[in-house]
């Protein structure tokens, strides 16, 4: 199955090769401008473009969505492109062109997940047919800021379906809807999950930067195998308003980015509250922290750092992962850190043993659904329920069921099957905080007075998603290309030859500003992500495409709605 549909396909490569030279240099013959390079172009650099008018909106629209065209049949990383881009890129363009300027994202494509929904003429599926063509009565608060700071919602982007909450026997990066997203940097690269289009399509440059969102490693699992710099934020700092949810005690949505500045961009851009969701009420501050401010060289002296070894499993296969996490820490601390050794979470392994963490998401997600569900104002399919999704996905070919397992639902409505108001949930759900706080993260943080500890991106996601504090992750190396490739069931490559890996910071809740800083400190002083490039890359650059217009966009409607 194509994961983006065929007349897409079909309609776009048409108006491209009606529009589109080959490849050039990147410099201009009419401007005699060095134009940014798209794979690596910063929020800065687009926006400074902007501004001098080098190029336009709409130049950056037709250009990002003639690479997605480029390496998507290999990469399926984005399953729609909003048919409408073109046209909101032209009257941003004629914005700026009046003298108004929304902010730093005005007239930059960002990618969004496909469970972040949109009211327009874009799907929002979770890479499910069971929501195929169903509407909401508005833009998801995500959305509507991202449109108000004057970002272009460029598209969407394919997931590990129900961001990984269906199956024991899928794949990360796998939908009905999307077929299977694969990452950029080795063969068949599993692209780790749930926001895994989001991860590859920010990994390659089919746009500035994209939104992702975690219930439990899924912005920082795909940030870690594809070499980016991203922030999963504290519960409740960004609106899950219609976002297709798990857990309401956990969900949250956050930028991945190739830069800690840009995702410290995006993240300014959707932080804040929201009456539609009441978690954010918690917001400690009136007004949004200067993220971007926070980027400095110098954001690691004179921090203590703590390091919680008894997280850090041991096999032969981590020893990269490990022996760069050694380096690491001998590095923040010549830049004026003081390491504070053996951190450890006490809970630990308590908490890795107990059923407390998975009963958690699955009443959650009996309740939470149903919620989002309610909500639509077009629903094809009729499915009101966790037991309707269930079923349509067991009946319906197009799911792989019964080859994809819908394990995960069955255990929630046949071995627990009540909602998160009954005292069994309040139960496990107070073990979580207890484990993983008092006994894990904020003990740690608390008992050491600590700023932050850090770890090894792919041990970090689990603790503080229970307690609903922030995590940053920026790249940390590459497995040696000598590395034996680890298949995973599905056959995807999960560990191989050049195959990224992070760093992630981890503190208290509402602690972004922070632990932006400190990553941005790591990040630059090491600069990891550029000594590795992506097997699979797009070549189409600016320069390629500036001064062609909103012509391409005439008549073509890129949904993948078109069958």
């Amino acid at each position: 199955m194509l994961f983006l549909k065929a007349s897409f396909l079909a309609c776009a490569a048409l108006l491209l090769s009606s529009s589109f030279a080959a490849p050039a240099p990147q410099k201009s013959n009419t401007t005699n401008v060095l134009y940014p390079d798209l794979l690596e172009a910063t929020t800065d650099e687009l926006a400074e473009g902007l501004k001098k008018g080098l190029f336009t909106s709409v130049d950056l629209v037709n250009a990002y969505t003639a690479r997605i065209l480029e390496v998507n049949d290999t990469l399926r990383a984005v399953v729609e492109i909003n048919p409408d881009a073109l046209s909101i890129a032209a009257e941003l363009d004629a914005e700026r062109k009046n003298g108004t300027k929304r902010g730093p994202l005005h007239g930059v494509p960002i990618l969004i997940k496909n469970n972040i929904a949109t009211a327009d003429k874009m799907q929002n599926t979770a890479g499910s047919y069971a929501l195929l063509g169903a509407t909401v009565p508005r833009d998801s608060f995500m959305a509507a800021k991202l449109r108000r700071t004057g970002a272009v919602i460029l598209g969407k982007t394919n997931l590990s379906q129900w961001a990984n909450f269906r199956s024991f026997n899928t794949s990360n990066g796998w939908s009905a809807y999307g077929g299977q997203t694969l990452g950029a940097y080795f063969s068949n690269q599993d692209p780790s999950g749930s926001s895994s289009g989001s991860g590859v399509a920010s990994s390659v440059g089919l746009a500035l930067a994209a939104l992702g969102t975690e219930t439990s490693g899924s912005i920082l699992s795909p940030c870690d195998a594809n070499n980016l710099a991203c922030v999963k934020p504290t519960v409740g700092l960004t609106s899950r308003d219609l976002v297709i949810p798990i857990s309401e005690h956990q969900d949250t949505v956050g930028p991945m980015a190739r830069t800690m500045k840009d995702a410290a961009y995006l993240l300014a851009a959707i932080a804040g509250q929201d009456p539609n969701d009441n978690y954010t009420s918690a917001i400690p501050f009136r007004d949004t922290p200067d993220y971007v401010a926070a980027c400095r060289t110098d954001a690691l002296r004179g921090k203590r750092i703590g390091i919680p070894r008894n997280v850090l499993p041991r096999s032969e296969e981590l020893i990269p992962i490990l022996d760069a996490f050694e380096s690491a820490i001998a590095l923040i601390r010549e830049a004026g850190a003081t390491i504070v050794d053996n951190t450890n979470f006490t809970g630990y392994e308590q908490l890795s043993n107990s059923m407390s963490p998975g009963i958690v998401l699955d009443v959650d997600f009996i309740t939470d659904l149903p919620r989002y569900l309610s909500q639509l104002v077009a629903n094809p399919t009729g499915v009101q329920d966790v037991e309707d999704v269930r079923n349509f996905t067991q009946r319906t070919p197009v799911e792989e069921y019964p080859d994809r397992d819908t394990g995960v639902w069955d255990e929630a409505l046949d071995g627990l099957g009540f909602g998160n108001t009954d005292p069994r949930f309040w139960a496990a759900y107070q073990e979580n905080l207890f484990l993983a706080g008092p006994l894990g993260l904020t003990g740690a943080l608390a008992n050491y007075s600590l700023d932050a500890v850090i770890l090894p991106t792919s041990f970090a996601p689990f603790v503080p998603a229970l307690i609903g504090t922030p995590v940053v992750t920026v790249p940390l190396g590459f497995y040696p290309p000598n590395t034996t490739v680890i298949p995973t069931d599905r056959g995807l490559s999960a560990v191989g030859p050049n195959l990224p890996f992070g760093l992630s910071f981890l503190g208290e809740k509402f602690s972004e500003e922070l632990l932006i800083g400190l990553g941005y400190a790591f990040e630059q002083r090491t600069m990891v992500r550029e000594t590795v490039q992506p097997l699979v890359l797009p070549v189409t650059e600016l320069v390629d495409v500036v001064g062609m217009g909103t012509g391409m966009g005439r008549g073509g409607n890129y949904s993948s709605k078109e069958r």
